[in-house]
């Protein structure tokens, strides 16, 4: 079952959206928790403003801005937590969650949130759009089926059984129903409606593109975003082939950030060669302290550190070590590594780099070795490490990519789901049920009376 709370989004609302940086201003979240139905979306500024509220669900701490990404960290083999100020303490110890969880709880909600503004659009009558606007708004809801599907692909992940044993996957509503108790899908049933929501939404991207204006650039879902966003979802399927099509349609199309603009790149909204898309922040939406970025420093909450010799697999001359750095947070003379380069702004105002061209090129090094063609793998290989300050390989074997995958992609919320996808749990504590894997279904949802909804087994409270 799924409870879905009414959101009032009228027309009124999207025709407020303020035109800057960040889209966390294009969307009133104050009405989230109305009982009162959604209204139709009847022009075109109207659907631009559901897309930015959708955008701005994602990027939430709860969720993309910060959880999400710190949850693949501290469980992992790269980063861990360090317990400090008691920030995510339950997340790194796996027994002590429960089912009332509030980072659970917390981000299944704020996912659902987002669901449901792209169900909004989705089901926009286009008929009701005036006719010259009618492409526009048929790209948009392109956009909204793709960004549905990942966030169904994300609960999938993380609250799904997928590697703890069981059959079960997540709700997968498709329509905004105040009176609807749904029951979980099978993980099989949730892979279809993925499927089918990159498929048909890029499809309607591709068919409507020629009259829609992009207004924000990176900053929102363009059809390559789109295809990187598939990508990444049929390589945790084992779908190499399409990894393989969808590296290939994107291959030279951006390209590997040099070694002297890599720490500089992080500092960059909207502009970096690299970046295919973003989450926009900028001054308007910082974050402040409850951003990744004071997780990550040793300046603010210090909660996140690299792994005992994680930064030994670096060589001395990968520029990569610059965004890397040491401290003696307990003045006992032994010192951490902090991933502080990465978001750097203290008031949090650095975008998500969401989808970088270089996960796109690691994506089909991974493809190409697996059933593939050697020589390309090779070559997608050596564009990233020739930036990287480093000499290019002569061979890659598929276990020099997964630690260039860590190496490259550190601190940005991949490294839990490919342990897992490639059948390593090495990096769970001992004595823990590994059907912990699964984060609990909220207690808000299993406790509703008469509801079909079943809990994520392991979890006593």
């Amino acid at each position: 079952m799924l409870k879905i709370k009414n959101i009032k989004i009228g027309a009124l609302v999207f025709g407020l959206a303020l035109v800057g940086t960040s889209c966390s201003n294009d969307f009133v979240e104050t009405k989230f928790y109305q009982n009162i139905q959604q209204g139709p979306l009847t022009d075109l500024s109207a659907v631009r403003s559901a897309i930015r509220g959708v955008y701005f669900s994602m990027e939430n701490t709860s969720y993309l801005g910060r959880n999400y990404e710190v949850y693949a960290e501290i469980r992992s083999d790269e980063m861990a937590g360090t317990g400090r100020t008691g920030r995510f303490t339950t997340v790194a110890q796996y027994k002590n969650m429960l089912s009332s969880d509030s980072y659970a709880g917390g981000t299944y909600n704020q996912i659902y949130a987002g669901v449901y503004k792209t169900n909004i659009i989705i089901n926009t009558d286009v008929n009701a759009i005036p006719a010259a606007q009618q492409s526009q708004v048929k790209y948009i809801q392109g956009q909204a089926k793709v960004l549905r599907g990942y966030m169904f692909f994300d609960l999938l992940r993380l609250y799904g059984q997928t590697y703890t044993g069981g059959t079960l996957g997540v709700v997968t509503p498709l329509v905004n129903d105040p009176k609807a108790l749904q029951a979980r899908g099978t993980i099989e049933e949730n892979k279809v409606q993925i499927e089918k929501d990159f498929t048909e939404g890029l499809a309607l991207m591709e068919a409507n593109i020629g009259e829609y204006n992009n207004e924000e650039g990176k900053q929102e879902l363009s059809i390559d975003a789109a295809k990187g966003l598939m990508a990444r979802y049929f390589l945790y399927k084992g779908d190499y082939a399409k990894v393989r099509d969808i590296v290939k349609s994107l291959y030279g199309k951006y390209s590997v950030i040099s070694a002297d603009d890599y720490v500089r790149s992080w500092t960059q909204n909207n502009s970096s060669p690299n970046s295919i898309f973003e989450f926009a922040v900028g001054t308007q939406g910082a974050y402040g302290y409850t951003g990744i970025q004071n997780l990550y420093s040793p300046n603010g909450y210090a909660n996140t550190i690299l792994a005992d010799g994680f930064v030994s697999k670096y060589e001395p001359k990968d520029v990569r070590l610059k965004v890397i750095n040491s401290a003696d947070v307990n003045d006992d003379n032994i010192d951490e590594y902090y991933l502080t380069g990465k978001y750097t702004d203290p008031s949090g105002a650095d975008n998500i780099k969401f989808i970088r061209y270089e996960e796109i090129l690691l994506d089909g090094v991974e493809a190409e070795l697996q059933g593939g063609d050697a020589a390309l793998a090779l070559k997608y290989y050596n564009d990233i490490l020739t930036n990287r300050g480093l000499s290019a390989a002569t061979s890659v074997t598929l276990e020099q990519l997964k630690l260039e995958r860590a190496k490259e992609l550190l601190g940005e919320g991949f490294r839990e789901w490919d342990l897992l996808r490639w059948g390593n749990t090495s990096f769970v504590p001992n004595g823990i049920d590994k059907r912990l894997l699964a984060f609990p279904i909220p207690r808000s949802e299993t406790d509703i009376a008469g509801t079909p909804m079943v809990a994520n087994p392991g979890y006593d409270n």
